[in-house]
């Protein structure tokens, strides 16, 4: 079998969705926290490149559910930073990890 970077950083992309969601259940990252929300959107991109750039034609189902984690992802970000910045103004910094 032939790898190519595509196939790497779908592999990776995996792994950090999946180590997310392990360390999520583990209670060592927070599901609102940027840590996790990172890990989901880098790991989604990761697997959208290589849906892009693999075996012809697309797998449009996964491929859509990664534009779907990704604005999940990006939405939780987003939305995280406000509350640590509302956090912070008010003087309640309030720890997500």
């Amino acid at each position: 079998m032939n790898f190519h970077w595509y196939d790497w950083v779908g592999y990776i992309g995996v792994a950090l969705v999946l180590l997310a969601f392990l360390l999520l259940q583990q209670h060592r990252l927070r599901g609102n926290g940027l840590m996790y929300q990172m890990m989901n959107v880098l790991g989604a991109i990761g697997v959208m490149l290589s849906l892009m750039f693999g075996i012809e034609p697309i797998n449009w189902p996964a491929f859509l559910m990664q534009i779907a984690w990704i604005t999940i992802g990006v939405y939780g970000i987003v939305h995280g930073s406000a509350k640590r910045r509302r956090s912070r103004d008010e003087g309640s910094e309030t720890p997500l990890r």
